[in-house]
């Protein structure tokens, strides 16, 4: 087994996205990666207590141990549900077309 690992941590917001590329001990947490990418002072809004996080768009927790090359991605909460966002559509009587934008007349 190797003595570290490579991998990237990521956060995205809506105007840019920071990917930090990290090498790790084998057997670091997902937790170890963010706490050692340093999103964590560079982006106040992230909080680990309450943020989700996954390895390659599959949610994970922070106590889940990385192999070699994971993408660790920090998510955060949506705006808007988009359960309710159908919901008040569906209430407006708006039809959609097949690309989700409004049918125009």
């Amino acid at each position: 087994m190797a003595d570290s690992i490579n991998v990237q941590v990521v956060y995205a917001k809506p105007d840019r996205q920071d990917v930090i590329a990290l090498s790790l001990p084998a057997g670091a947490s997902v937790r170890q990666a963010i706490e050692a990418s340093g999103l964590l002072a560079r982006h106040a809004d992230i909080d680990l207590a309450k943020a989700k996080v996954g390895i390659f768009g599959k949610l994970s927790k922070p106590d889940a141990t990385l192999r070699d090359r994971d993408r660790v991605e920090i998510y955060r909460p949506l705006i808007a549900d988009p359960k309710e966002v159908r919901k008040q559509r569906a209430a407006e009587g708006k039809v959609m077309k097949k690309g989700g934008g409004p049918v125009e007349e």
